[in-house]
């Protein structure tokens, strides 16, 4: 059972004020009545709530694609710098998280959501979901070094890196698919072929592409359809 203004407030009606002056005005229903008691307990998954005569569905789980930009660390807190759960503009952030992490100077697609089991299953080392990224270097990158790349190259663990995916997309520049998140990973890939990180950038996370139209500090909730696909990424 949930108050009716933190039902509309987490399902992202409004804010907690602005919510409850719309349930004083009759503008919410419950069942067909017009209930104007903000902390009328509803039933989430049985109670039929309309708002402005529209129904409001409860979402149990959430699931935002947020644009990282540089200088953002991803964390729910730091004491120091701004983290990605500063940037998500919403009502409902309480048990949201993001699923891995980024560099605080690599830019690109992050998923933040509360569903702990998608998320830990994304980031299992037995599910392979692969992770493109656009990789501007130092230099130059030769087919020996892509292919060494895709084989798998020492950087200093314990084993070699799982096999990739790599594909020379300019004379500096290479895309690189890792099914793996290993501390640095990117970086430290680069540097065992004799080469450094410009410039990182994540565009796909398993089915998940970076929508083009995010500017770097921009979100927006997935589709159902995207969600979907994330699931059958991990069987």
């Amino acid at each position: 059972m949930m108050r009716l203004d933190k039902f509309l407030t987490e399902n992202e009606i409004g804010s907690r004020s602005r919510v409850k002056e719309s349930i004083k005005k009759g503008m919410v229903k419950v069942n067909g009545v017009i209930c104007r008691q903000a902390d009328y307990k509803v039933d989430e998954t049985k109670d039929e709530v309309m708002y402005s005569e529209k129904i409001v569905k409860y979402k149990p789980y959430l699931y935002y694609m947020l644009n990282k930009p540089q200088g953002v660390v991803t964390a729910t807190k730091d004491n120091i710098d701004k983290t990605v759960m500063d940037l998500l503009d919403v009502d409902r952030k309480r048990d949201m998280f993001p699923v891995g992490r980024l560099d605080k100077d690599t830019e690109g697609l992050l998923l933040i959501t509360n569903d702990g089991e998608l998320g830990h299953a994304l980031l299992s080392p037995k599910k392979h979901v692969f992770k493109r990224y656009y990789v501007q270097c130092g230099k130059e990158i030769s087919e020996s070094d892509r292919i060494a790349l895709e084989q798998g190259v020492d950087i200093g663990d314990e084993k070699n890196t799982l096999p990739a995916k790599a594909v020379i997309t300019g004379t500096n520049e290479l895309e690189l698919e890792i099914c793996e998140g290993r501390f640095h990973q990117v970086k430290r890939m680069l540097q065992a072929v004799d080469n450094n990180v410009i410039f990182l950038k994540r565009i796909t996370f398993g089915s998940l592409v970076l929508d083009k139209d995010l500017r770097p500090g921009e979100f927006r909730e997935l589709t159902d359809e995207e969600v979907e696909l994330l699931r059958k990424d991990i069987g």
